[in-house]
């Protein structure tokens, strides 16, 4: 959204924390402003929190202004700050005017109101402020190590880009996996298995956005992709250009589509794991899978694209996902056939080659 359009909006500080996180979740993620209102009551503020808690150490790894030291020291200090270690109004006050103008206007005033997003994060139940805290440390650690990588001509393996979606998403996952623990009984009696599944379900949505974002970080001078699946098809990632006509990167490029296809598998058997009669949560969770399986079969349908506008799905066929899944919501059988509708054509890895183990370090 742009700064105009942030204008136009009630002040922050005139309203109610739910209000307040809406409005922001509204400026900087369109996507979760939509899919967290499903949540029950009791879910619906820590993650909409949490995932204005991510948003910001994600403005910091992406503000072009600091260098990778700042962006480390900064990290550092925010996930104390999140742990209550730290005040946030000096980090606050530091850090927002060396935001430049490339970081979005809806950001810049999120980083400003740091101190009120944390007021929020610290009125959580002492459960849910460790998920919380946990995700934002494990995040922040992990992104800054990307920092000092080399990201012009892609990722050393599929294993180093698994770590990175790991630290991107795999961590959210597993901070929504306790949180969703905390809100239900009945859901934490299958918490080993939904924490294993969790780090999947958060790479297979990264991988979508990885692929479909290709050109756009490309023009960055950045590459996520990972060079030995590419090898292996007989092409070096440091000759990607827009606009080519290479089999050989397209055949990689399918296999990683697969790879993500096989993902989401893993992301609707978490998702069935939740109890039916939790549709909200269900919901949260299938309205990801519907888009990032769209996405994919967008992508597959249009290997050789050369702009990320060319393969983002229509407006109207994202209304068609949420009127699918709120019939389908309840029932597994109806919800398999339709990911299964929904996935014909596009390849699938098998388990063995999705299922990478968690980093251990960085």
């Amino acid at each position: 959204m742009s700064g105009t359009a942030l204008s136009q909006h009630a002040m922050p500080d005139n309203l109610s924390d739910d209000d307040f996180q809406a409005y922001f979740l509204d400026g900087v993620s369109r996507t979760f402003a939509l899919t967290i209102p499903r949540l029950p009551e009791g879910l619906a503020q820590p993650v909409s929190n949490g995932y204005l808690l991510c948003r910001i150490v994600d403005t910091i790894e992406d503000e072009v202004a600091l260098s990778p030291v700042q962006k480390r020291q900064y990290c550092e200090r925010f996930a104390q700050v999140v742990a209550g270690s730290a005040p946030a109004e000096p980090l606050s006050a530091e850090l927002f005017p060396l935001l430049s103008g490339q970081t979005l206007a809806a950001e810049r005033e999120l980083v400003e109101a740091i101190p009120r997003v944390i007021g929020i994060t610290h009125g959580f139940a002492p459960a849910q402020r460790e998920a919380l805290a946990e995700c934002v440390a494990t995040m922040s650690k992990g992104m800054a190590a990307f920092q000092d990588l080399d990201l012009r001509h892609g990722l050393k393996d599929l294993r180093q880009m698994g770590d990175y979606c790991y630290y991107v998403a795999g961590v959210v996952g597993e901070m929504l996996t306790r949180l969703f623990c905390h809100y239900s009984p009945e859901i934490a009696a299958h918490r080993a298995r939904l924490m294993e599944l969790a780090v999947s379900f958060g790479q297979g949505l990264q991988m979508t956005n990885i692929l479909k974002d290709l050109w756009d970080d490309h023009s960055r001078g950045v590459c996520w992709l990972p060079q030995d699946i590419f090898t292996e098809c007989g092409y070096a990632l440091s000759e990607l250009r827009p606009g080519h006509d290479s089999s050989s990167f397209v055949r990689g490029f399918d296999r990683l589509i697969g790879i993500a296809h096989a993902h989401l598998r893993n992301a609707l058997d978490y998702t069935l794991l939740i109890p039916s009669h939790e549709t909200g949560i269900r919901e949260f969770c299938l309205w990801a899978i519907g888009m990032a399986i769209l996405t994919l079969r967008k992508i597959h349908g249009h290997l050789y694209f050369s702009d990320s506008s060319q393969v983002k799905i229509t407006r109207r066929a994202v209304k068609a996902t949420i009127a699918t899944f709120r019939l389908t919501r309840s029932s597994d059988a109806l919800l398999k056939a339709t990911f299964r509708l929904a996935g014909l054509g596009l390849p699938m890895a098998v388990p063995a080659a999705v299922l990478q183990p968690r980093p251990t370090d960085i």
